[in-house]
């Protein structure tokens, strides 16, 4: 091994005859396709500065106008709760899933293929025109006597109506996700728990479940990203989100690329601050695995 690690300084050895050379293997084209991606980078880099149609003023103008923020608020609060809801409800229909009660494995998977098939834009304006089809809600006993009766665009906002419809989607996803997560832990990990004679609550909470959430978070994170991203499809209810707000604006002044280009880096750096958060929450859970 020594000699090996000499033979790699020196580029030139002999073999047990002392007459035949190692050379270095050489990658000529290793440098020349980085330098062409630095020849690009530099390219592109260069249009950003130098290119009047970016409009870095009117990008600067906005990029923290009053509009923008609160829009970027709603665009948050949309994600908050529809990630908060929607993984709520997808643990229950992941528990629905690995049931074997087959009525509730029926009603699970009938939910996340119906929710997995129907393009989210659906569904959203589907509760956005509710009232259509429903003009007032009641609370009672189902078939029975009504407590209370309101009228359904009383109850149910736009953003409201963005809330339900971006949850149920997310919560079929998610419940995959889960599920997979879980089915992932190794059968002897659960029958070491039984074994040892805890609860299921602990079996689940102190054993499998840290297991199993190695394998749910790093697709977990990316639902949350692409909930995140998709909340701009609420922009077709009228709903000021950031990306819906940056429309207002440049249909009013005309500056398109600069306002798209606002949208684009708070997609960029609150993208940049999940994919942070996340690779925190994974090494925490990677503990003891060697994998931190």
């Amino acid at each position: 091994m020594s000699t090996l690690a000499a033979s790699a300084q020196t580029a030139v050895i002999e073999d047990e005859d002392g007459d035949l050379p190692v050379v270095r293997t050489r990658h000529p084209w290793r440098w020349v396709t980085g330098a062409v991606a630095l020849v690009l980078v530099a390219q592109f880099a260069h249009g950003l500065i130098a290119n009047p149609g970016w409009d870095w003023g009117t990008f600067a103008q906005y990029i923290t106008a009053k509009s923008v923020l609160s829009a970027l608020k709603v665009t948050l609060e949309l994600t908050f709760w529809g990630t908060l809801l929607g993984f709520f409800l997808g643990v229950w229909l992941a528990v629905g899933r690995l049931s074997k009660n087959p009525v509730l494995r029926a009603i699970s998977w009938t939910y996340i293929w119906a929710f997995r098939s129907i393009p989210l834009i659906v569904q959203l304006l589907f509760w956005f025109n509710l009232a259509y089809l429903y003009k007032t809600l009641s609370l009672g006993i189902p078939f029975g006597p009504e407590f209370a009766r309101f009228q359904t665009n009383g109850v149910i906002s736009g953003f409201t109506a963005a809330v339900i419809g971006l949850a149920l989607h997310q919560a079929a996803y998610s419940a995959e996700i889960i599920r997979a997560g879980i089915i992932s832990v190794d059968a002897g990990q659960w029958e070491a728990a039984r074994a040892l004679g805890l609860p299921w609550r602990r079996q689940f909470f102190t054993i499998v479940g840290p297991q199993a959430m190695r394998g749910i978070l790093p697709n977990a994170a990316n639902e949350v990203i692409s909930l995140f991203k998709g909340t701009s499809i609420v922009s077709t209810m009228a709903i000021a989100e950031l990306f819906y707000q940056v429309q207002v604006i440049y249909g009013r002044n005309g500056r398109v690329v600069p306002l798209l280009m606002v949208a684009t880096v708070w997609y960029i750096l609150l993208t940049t601050v999940l994919s942070v958060i996340q690779f925190y929450i994974e090494r925490r859970f990677s503990r003891g695995t060697g994998d931190e």
